[in-house]
């Protein structure tokens, strides 16, 4: 079943249009609630600025504090407000106020994301060590209805293997899956 968290406030989605605040709401999804530290390490950047990005997700409601988590009452931990993640219709989002602004920019940070990914993927002198890359493409004939089912099994899938992996464990490291369910491109007949 899908729990995931519809977005409707373009001023949201700008929020996470921020490729920082992105890769900490993945965080947050593959390994569960994090401090600043953690998001800092994953991300290379300073803690002071994996704070700053933390707290303006908290006030979009994108993350809260998780106090039950913490080792003190100093020890600030974050857990993001949705566990399944959250959806957005674009189509919807760019006829609100503002709206068309914030679908650019998302569009923008996601299309740079994906293609960063892909180039990851391609890179051929690779360390030792570094990892599992693959990528496949398959062609399949589906209804409409077909793959809407198609893309909720993968989900599904997705979902119990984030559940069953949720923590930051020796040996683990966050994997970005990229799934594209989509209609073959048309092509012209001379």
């Amino acid at each position: 079943m899908d729990d995931r968290r519809q977005l409707s406030d373009p001023r949201v989605l700008r929020a996470i249009a921020h490729p920082a605040r992105t890769r900490i709401l993945e965080e947050m999804s593959a390994s569960g609630p994090v401090r600043a530290a953690d998001v800092a390490q994953a991300l290379g950047i300073p803690a002071n600025q994996a704070s700053f990005h933390l707290r303006q997700l908290a006030k979009y409601g994108l993350v809260e504090e998780a106090p039950e988590e913490a080792r003190d009452r100093r020890d600030r931990v974050w857990r993001a407000t949705s566990t399944q993640g959250y959806t957005v219709n674009l189509r919807e989002m760019q006829e609100m106020p503002g709206g068309a602004a914030a679908v650019d920019v998302f569009r923008a940070n996601q299309l740079a994301s994906f293609h960063a990914m892909v180039d990851r993927l391609f890179v051929l002198d690779r360390p030792e060590g570094s990892g599992v890359f693959s990528a496949s493409g398959h062609s399949i004939r589906l209804t409409d209805e077909e793959a809407g089912q198609l893309r909720q099994e993968i989900d599904d899938l997705l979902d119990r293997w984030t559940a069953r992996t949720k923590g930051r464990g020796p040996g683990r490291r966050t994997y970005q899956v990229m799934q594209i369910v989509l209609p073959s491109a048309e092509v012209e007949q001379p």
